[in-house]
Order: C-alpha cells, then sequence, then structure tokens
C-alpha cells in the first residue's frame, strides 16, 4: 500500500491513524533516509496512544524511550548501532515480550530483521515524493485483517 503524505501534518496523522490498531507483540518498522518523518510519525502514534501533549523526543541519543500507554510501547531509534546485534544488547527482544515496539531505522536491524520481530509486523518506508512524502506500507501477521476490517486500502 502507498500512501502520499504531503507534509508533517499528515505523517502525525498516519501515526495517530495507526494507533488504535496496535496491539501486544506488534512491531512497528519505519525506514527511510535522514529527515523523511520517521520521528514526526512515531511521535503521531504514541500521542494517540498515551496524550496529545506528551514528550515523545526522538530516542536518538538514549536509543530507547518506554510509554505506558495501552499496550505499552517501546521507541528503539537504531540509527547509531554499528552492529545489529546491538539491537539485542538494548533490550529489543524483551521489549517486544512486554508490549508493542516501534523502530526506527529498522533497515539497520539488516539480517535480524526476519529472525526474532515476530510476526505481527507493520513495516513502513518512507521516502521524497515531489514537494511532500511517500509512505510504502507493508503488513505482516495479524496487521492484514486489521488494516482491512479499519478500511483501509
Amino acid at each position: 500500500m502507498r500512501i502520499d503524505l504531503a507534509d508533517e501534518a499528515a505523517t502525525t496523522a498516519l501515526g495517530a491513524r495507526l494507533a488504535p490498531l496496535l496491539r501486544a507483540g506488534d512491531t512497528v518498522l519505519l525506514s527511510g533516509p535522514l529527515g523523511m518523518g520517521k520521528s514526526t510519525l512515531a511521535r503521531g502514534l504514541i500521542r494517540a496512544l498515551t496524550r496529545p501533549d506528551e514528550d515523545v523526543p526522538s530516542p536518538t541519543f538514549t536509543l530507547v524511550q518506554f510509554y505506558e500507554s495501552d499496550p505499552p510501547v517501546a521507541h528503539f531509534d537504531l540509527y547509531r548501532l554499528t552492529r545489529p546485534e546491538e539491537a539485542w544488547e538494548i533490550g529489543l527482544e524483551d521489549a517486544l515480550d512486554r508490549g508493542a515496539v516501534l523502530v526506527e531505522w529498522a533497515e539497520r536491524l539488516g539480517p535480524l530483521l526476519d529472525e526474532a520481530l515476530g510476526e505481527n509486523r507493520l513495516e513502513i518506508t518512507l521516502e521524497e515524493k515531489g514537494d511532500g512524502r511517500l509512505a510504502t506500507v507493508s503488513v505482516a501477521g495479524g496487521w492484514k485483517d486489521r488494516l482491512r476490517m479499519a478500511g483501509w486500502r
């Protein structure tokens, strides 16, 4: 599925629209070049699960932020990783056991991407398209039915 995102508000709205579909055990993987809106999309999703004024900093330096929401969400930013295995060292697998996981720079997982991130995955790749952005969405597991039931095409 491809979604045109005209501006930052549209990117935020995409995250908010996905939030009610998120379940414990889900993984949301965000990929794309620097400045494409991964953090903006993540912020929209997390604020829809918590509260509109939730402080949602990009975890570029802390590597992970945890949010007490329903489901609990661990927001990872893998930009600074030098090896895919470091994702396990910072608790990615444990976070998936406790709730949902939102990962920026998912491409940094390399071969581990398919290894242990569960079957319920939503992968979003953001790229530049004219004056806006394009989100390419791929789904696996329970996400297929959830998106269909929510009227996504």
